[in-house]
């Protein structure tokens, strides 16, 4: 993205996921919240996005969006940074998800180790990932961003672990071509797991949560790509 786009994505009054740029159209939520919630006014400027890295700028205009300025694309990253981690408990799924939205992954995947206590299948599974799609899709909004990650899982680590690197105590370094990193659970990954692994990273001499180590992953591939 060039630096002008994100000072216009940056000084809107709000961003908006919506379907199609070339025909948008705000569902009911949405409305509300520019409408009811910021209270915009005719002739605010407001960026939406497809979550696939097109994007324009509209003004508000009898409480809705009437499309200004031309279609803008950022490209997708050459090589995407997956971030993936073993499912934790409670709330905390979806606070690693907003926050890795915000830093600008591209694909989330969650993950069930030897050792993990939480374990979702079924249509619970399906309900837990349709909130973390939601999640996200707030977090792009917020942090005025293009590209929704993909969120997927979960999935078996060993499976994943087949061409990723595992975070883990005794690890070499994070190195600059790194992009698909996984996160164990509190337990810690199994013998048979990080054999699997495609390598192994160390995150430095504390144990970190995993939320923590997962946003600590991010920060530091983002900065080598970006």
């Amino acid at each position: 993205m060039t630096p002008a786009a994100a000072e216009v994505l940056r000084r809107a009054a709000a961003h908006v996921l919506v379907g199609d740029v070339a025909t948008p159209v705000l569902d009911d939520a949405t409305s509300h919240h520019l409408n009811r919630v910021l209270r915009l006014r005719d002739g605010e400027v407001v960026t939406i996005t497809d979550g696939c890295g097109r994007w324009r700028t509209c003004a508000m205009s009898g409480g809705v969006i009437e499309p200004t300025g031309e279609v803008g694309c950022v490209d997708a990253r050459a090589e995407p940074v997956t971030i993936a981690f073993a499912v934790p408990k409670h709330d905390r799924p979806e606070w690693i998800v907003q926050k890795l939205t915000e830093l600008g992954v591209d694909r989330i995947v969650l993950l069930h180790a030897e050792r993990s206590i939480v374990r979702w299948s079924g249509e619970r599974a399906a309900r837990h990932v349709d909130r973390l799609v939601r999640v996200a899709g707030e977090a792009l909004q917020q942090s005025r961003q293009v590209w929704l990650p993909v969120v997927e899982g979960p999935i078996g680590a060993k499976e994943f672990l087949s061409s990723a690197i595992a975070a883990d105590h005794g690890g070499r370094p994070l190195g600059r071509a790194d992009r698909s990193i996984a996160i164990g659970p509190e337990g810690g990954w199994s013998s048979s797991e990080l054999d699997r692994a495609a390598g192994r990273v160390g995150l430095g001499a504390s144990v970190l949560r995993v939320e923590t180590a997962a946003i600590t992953v991010a920060a530091r591939v983002l900065g080598h790509v970006q």
